[in-house]
């Protein structure tokens, strides 16, 4: 059986999957928001994502950038406890440290469409649903296509 995407969230909290400490142990990745990033007129994406109090999650759970580049993420805390979020980013990871209701901000840059994950690696976190995603749309920049013929497309 199928369900609509009408019925998902409905589904979801049916089957005791909209939360932690239910059905499963935490939330399961997916299963949350889809937020979009706000694109300034210089290009600079930006976008918020929350840790809503007692649900262990990240809200939006998957963000969608319309395409490559930077991204100022801004990350708010509400929850009672201490969490943080490791960040994909060119090179090396970004770590933010966010204490109970606090917020913390990354730049990152992220040059290629794909999807990048990231979480929070204090304690169980991620083993209990703190994950999320960027999903990166676009094409691949030319300086990073390989030298070969052309590719059939989906």
């Amino acid at each position: 059986m199928t369900t609509a995407e009408s019925d998902r969230a409905a589904e979801f909290a049916a089957a005791g999957l909209d939360g932690q400490n239910r059905t499963a142990l935490g939330r399961l990745l997916g299963t949350g928001r889809i937020g979009y990033a706000e694109e300034d007129a210089d290009g600079t994406m930006r976008a918020d994502i929350r840790i809503p109090e007692d649900y262990l999650c990240y809200d939006p759970g998957i963000l969608i950038l319309p395409h490559g580049g930077n991204l100022l993420l801004t990350l708010y805390n509400d929850d009672k406890n201490t969490h943080c979020a490791v960040l994909p980013n060119n090179g090396d990871p970004k770590f933010i440290w966010l204490v109970n209701h606090a917020k913390g901000t990354a730049s990152i840059t992220l040059d290629g469409p794909g999807t990048y994950w990231y979480g929070s690696a204090s304690g169980n976190d991620e083993g209990r649903g703190l994950t999320g995603a960027i999903v990166i749309g676009g094409e691949v920049p030319d300086s990073a296509k390989l030298d070969r013929p052309a590719q059939p497309r989906p």
